[in-house]
Order: structure tokens, then sequence, then C-alpha cells
């Protein structure tokens, strides 16, 4: 679809750390409406640095992060919760209650995020579960569902909010490689509608497979295949 309008995301001479170190420094990109976009790059690159800074899960100490509306750097606290109305996160681990059902483990983040109106909030279960391909496993436990099935779960959760950017930390990380296309054929069925998705991964099959945008954490920096040539096939 044709990308329009200002960026989801603006980046502006931002270093990123975890604690004290520096992993990104002098970082300059922005990721538009629309965009489906890899981010690749050796285990501690700086790739899962780089998505908590933007979810304002770590502190973004230098540069301006522009997210929509929201500006990152010096972000308060009580702030947080509306930036995060914008996003979604998907995580490769899952990150589900174990002792809770697939509706509770929604409503919670639904809670936490200002819905109040219970009819509402069960309308809007039912809707991302079956955007996700899930119509009924609303009553079913995390761990009476497979890997493919919790992670759908983790997406139907980062959409109640219609975010305008999904972000998704390795998402297909624990997942065999046919359940993996099928995950991500679900975020492009999301991308299609709009929404701007971010995704590290170290799976090169499915770049070579729905060649995208690539950014590349390499030795400090980000490489843009808008804007130089990458080398994607030799990083583990």
């Amino acid at each position: 679809m044709p990308f329009s309008g200002e960026p989801i995301v603006r980046i502006e001479d931002a270093t990123i750390f975890q604690d004290d170190k520096t992993v990104l420094n002098n970082i300059n990109l922005s990721i538009n409406k629309g965009e489906l976009v890899y981010l690749v790059g050796r285990t501690g690159s700086g790739k899962s640095s780089l998505l908590k800074t933007l979810y304002a899960d770590l502190p973004l100490r230098l540069g301006k992060i522009r997210i929509a509306t929201h500006d990152i750097q010096n972000i308060k606290r009580k702030d947080i919760p509306l930036l995060r109305r914008k996003l979604g996160v998907v995580f490769q681990d899952f990150q589900l209650f174990p002792d809770r059902s697939v509706a509770e483990n929604i409503f919670f983040v639904m809670k936490a995020t200002g819905w109040k109106n219970k009819a509402k909030m069960k309308s809007k279960l039912a809707e991302v579960l079956m955007r996700v391909g899930l119509g009924v496993v609303s009553s079913k436990m995390p761990h009476q569902l497979s890997g493919g099935e919790q992670q759908r779960v983790v997406i139907a959760r980062a959409l109640i909010n219609d975010p305008l950017l999904l972000i998704a930390d390795e998402p297909t990380g624990n997942l065999d490689p046919e359940v993996s296309d099928g995950i991500f054929q679900t975020f492009m069925e999301i991308n299609k509608g709009g929404t701007s998705i971010l995704m590290a991964t170290h799976d090169y099959n499915l770049i070579k497979n729905y060649p995208k945008r690539v950014l590349k954490c390499e030795k400090g920096s980000i490489l843009d295949s808008n804007e130089v040539e990458l080398s994607l096939f030799k990083v583990s």
C-alpha cells in the first residue's frame, strides 16, 4: 500500500543505551505509515534495546524519537500508557499469565490501557481473536494452546487498541518454519490494514521469501537497505 503523511516513527541523532553501555550511536531514520520493516543483527547488536526504547521500557538519554504524536525523550511516567495505546508489542516468549485464560490475559491489558465498558471489552476481544484466526479459545488456558496459538493470542492482545505501530521482537523465534510462516501471514494481513510493523528477526528465510525494507544493527550503527546494499545472510 502507498505510504503517506507524517512518519509513524522519526528518530533523530539518537544514542541507545543498555544500562551504561552504548549499543547504538547517532541513529537517524524514519518509518512511514503502512510500512513493514525488518530489524536484523547479531545477538547483542542492539535490536531489543532499540525496540525497548521505542516503547519506553528503556529511557532515551540522547537524541529525539517521535512516535505518532508522542516525543519519547523525557517522556513522563504517567504518559507512557498513552504512548502504548498507539503501539502494539509482540514478544518472542509470549508473556502470557499462565494462571489466566486467554480472555483474562487480554482483559488485563485492556484495563491497564483504560478500557472500562465490559460490553465493549467483550466485543473487542471477539474481534481481535477473529482477526488472528482464533475464534473459540477465549476460555482456554495458555498451556492448552500450541506455541503458534499462543503467539496469535499475543498478537491479538497487541491489537486491542488499534495500534498505529506494531513492534515485534523475534515473534517467530520459538516456532517451527511452517507455523512461523502462518504467523507472518497474520502480520501481513495486519499491515495491509494500514498498521506499520517493525519486526526484529533472525529468520532470514522469511526475509528472502517476503522481501521488505531491512534495518541492520551492526557495529553500533543501523544500516538501511533503502540506502545501502546489505549482506543479510551472514548474521548469526
